[in-house]
Order: C-alpha cells, then structure tokens, then sequence
C-alpha cells in the first residue's frame, strides 16, 4: 500500500469508533489516507481523532476549501486509488443507490473513478429490510463492492449480522485489492511452520525456540499473491492468515505424515518449520517423578521429511531453510545439494536481528542453478516477499530450460 492514497469514508454509527484503528493501520502501512467525515459520524469520533491519525486534512464540509487553487472533493476523488466506506450506513448506502449527493463524501464518491468499497455497520433488522437489501443489490450493478458485516452481539444489544468487518481484516481485504497477480496465482504452495513437540512424559517435551512467525508471514504473502495455501504448523501462539487451509501439528512425526501425503497434490513445498532432528526414544506413560539421581533420556533420530521430499519430488518446487551459527554459507549449500532442493534460505541465527522469535531476519538465498542473493535485516513481511520473488524467478529460469 505504499504511496497508495486511500480515502476513508466514515458515516454515522458507533462503528466509527473502529474506523480511527483502521486508519491508524492503513497509516502505518505507508498508505496516503484521507478521511471524510459526514456530519453524523462526527457525533461518534471527532475529526482531530483522523487528523492525527491519518496526517492529512480531514474532510467534512463539500463547501470548505483547504487550498482555494483546488475544488476539494474532486482534487480528493482524482487522486484516490481506492476509497473504502467503514462503516457504511443504511442512509450512505441509501444515497449512494440513488445518486443523491448532499454531504462531502456522497458527492465525491459520484465524482470519483476510483474503485468503491463498502464496509456496511448497522441494526441486524435495518440490514435485513428490503429497502437495504435493493440498495445493496443496485449498488453492485454499479461496480460497488461490499465486505459483509460479522454476526453477533450488536451495540443495540440484538445478536445477529450488521458488525462492521474488524480493522485488521479491512487491512488485509485493502492490501489484497492492491496485489498484483503473479505466478503463484492458482498455484497450490504448502508451508510448514512453528516447531515441533517431542513428548517425554505427560508433562514434559523437547521443543525448540521457534515461533513460527517467518512461515506464517510466508503463508500470507502467498495467499496474497493468489496461492492456494496449505500451512502446517506446529504450537504456536499466532492467528494463520485468513484463507489458508491450516493442518496443526505436534510432533516431527505427524509434520512428516502431515507433508509427505499431500506432496503428490501440491506445486511447492517451503519447509521453514523447526523440526526437531532427535526424539526421546521411550514415551513415559505416567509423569517421572524427582529423583536425587541424574536423568538421562536417550535420543533417536526422527524422520527427515525434507530429505524424503527431495528423493519423492518431480516437478514440484522445493524450499528448505538452514539456520546455522557458523559457516552458514558451506552448510547452507551443502543442504540445497545434499537434499535436493530448489532454494535454501539461510541465516546465522547469532546475528542481530535474526533467528527465532523475532520480528525481523537476516537471510542469505541460494538458488540451484547458481543464483545467490544476501538481504539485510528486515521485518519477516519483507523477508517472506523477497523469498516468494526468487521463487518465482528461479521457476521461470527453470521452465525456460
């Protein structure tokens, strides 16, 4: 959403109180936002709330002119790559169905080419009527389109449909309009991630540090690029982007069951999960009490899935990831080649700024037809999108083969 200008229509509802994250959130995004307010909204959130929020003048009156060299709401409406409408009421859909253009942001929105987005807030009966319903329905016939609103207790104390979409998925739903299709499109991708659990008694496993944060942040940015995503993961404490198939996992085990079976049906495999190399070799049934003496537990090694994966592979792409904390760049390639990989993404997991449980990395990529590429710390986001482009550029040197 960089240098995207996105204006933000608020009408009137208790809704409004959600639109000031979601600007906040298309703000930090780097989104140009402007706001436009119709008088009822700002019964609900004052205009300084947007102001500060957004950075940018906030619209509210079709006859107030900030820079008399221009006419506001068609300076606004020539600018706008999108304009979103959160929350939408039952009157704002209404005028919009029937051209009626009596406030700022009804009179831009019949100005503008921009694409419309609606995000509707209101009473579960009121949305139900008839009289919204063809409003709705006409507004659609016109290219409008709608994000449905959630069920639930309202703020009118029904429980049914009429909640406004929450801020972070109006944020998604913004950043997916925004995506451009790629050659992922279509393509079915399973990613693995988080770590594995290798149960000792009841009570007790071996785990690792991992918390899944970079084959999560893989995931979405296949989704966003219109992948059809399979995510296997193991325990840990985050959301999976929304529309990803999810398979959640313990043990590497059940990871090995988990990919090996669908490896037949998918295009891609990007294996950043922490699997654990060595298990306990007996599972206690009951809970091994404290003891004065030493316990020593016997370790054996567990299945390894990407070394299956390399030896079963056809034309399928296959993405592993070292991470080492010393000589990354001979071990790392020693992987790509020894397990027959595609790419192999490495980093030193003793580096500032990379490794485990941490917003950002620090990776190397190595591709097998020689390609290599080093990046500097970056958030996860960033690291997943530069590792779906080599792999997008490295199936394309293939093809071409």
């Amino acid at each position: 959403m960089k240098n995207k200008t996105i204006v933000v229509g608020v009408s009137g509802g208790i809704a409004a109180f959600k639109s000031a994250a979601l600007v906040s959130k298309l703000t930090q995004a780097g989104a140009n936002v402007h706001v436009v307010m119709t008088e009822s909204a700002q019964k609900f959130v004052t205009a300084t709330t947007f102001q500060a929020l957004s950075r940018n003048h906030v619209h509210t009156d079709t006859f107030h002119e900030p820079d008399s060299s221009k006419i506001a709401h068609i300076d606004i409406a020539d600018q706008a790559d999108l304009i979103l409408v959160a929350p939408a009421s039952a009157n704002t859909i209404a005028k919009l169905a029937n051209g009626i253009a009596d406030n700022m942001l009804t009179t831009l929105i019949l100005a503008t080419k921009a694409p419309i987005v609606l995000a509707p807030a209101m009473n579960v009966n009121m949305f139900d009527h008839p009289a919204v319903q063809t409003n709705i329905a006409t507004l659609k016939t016109y290219g409008y389109q709608f994000i449905e609103p959630g069920a639930g207790y309202l703020a009118c104390g029904w429980i049914g449909k009429g909640r406004m979409a929450e801020p972070e998925d109006l944020v998604e739903l913004v950043e997916l309009f925004f995506v451009k299709p790629t050659t992922l499109a279509g393509k079915r991708i399973l990613v693995t991630a988080g770590p594995t659990r290798e149960a000792l008694d009841p009570v007790r496993y071996f785990s690792n540090y991992s918390s899944g944060k970079m084959g999560y942040a893989i995931a979405e940015e296949a989704k966003k690029r219109g992948a059809l995503v399979t995510l296997v993961t193991g325990p840990t404490a985050l959301n999976p982007p929304k529309g990803v198939e999810v398979i959640p996992i313990q043990s590497a085990e059940e990871l090995y069951e988990a990919v090996t079976t669908r490896f037949d049906r998918v295009d891609a495999v990007i294996k950043s999960a922490a699997v654990a190399d060595y298990q306990p070799e007996e599972v206690l049934s009951q809970k091994r009490k404290k003891q004065a003496s030493k316990w020593s537990v016997p370790l054996k090694r567990t299945k390894d899935t990407l070394k299956e994966l390399g030896k079963r592979k056809n034309k399928q792409l296959l993405v592993g990831f070292a991470a080492e904390s010393e000589q990354l760049e001979h071990y790392a390639k020693d992987k790509l080649t020894r397990k027959n990989l595609d790419l192999i993404v490495a980093n030193n997991i003793t580096e500032v700024g990379a490794g485990f449980d941490l917003d950002t990395n620090v990776v190397s990529i190595y591709t097998k037809d020689g390609q290599e590429k080093q990046y500097p710390q970056q958030s996860k986001k960033e690291v997943a999108a530069h590792i779906l482009d080599e792999l997008e550029a490295y199936a394309q040197r293939r093809d071409k083969q």
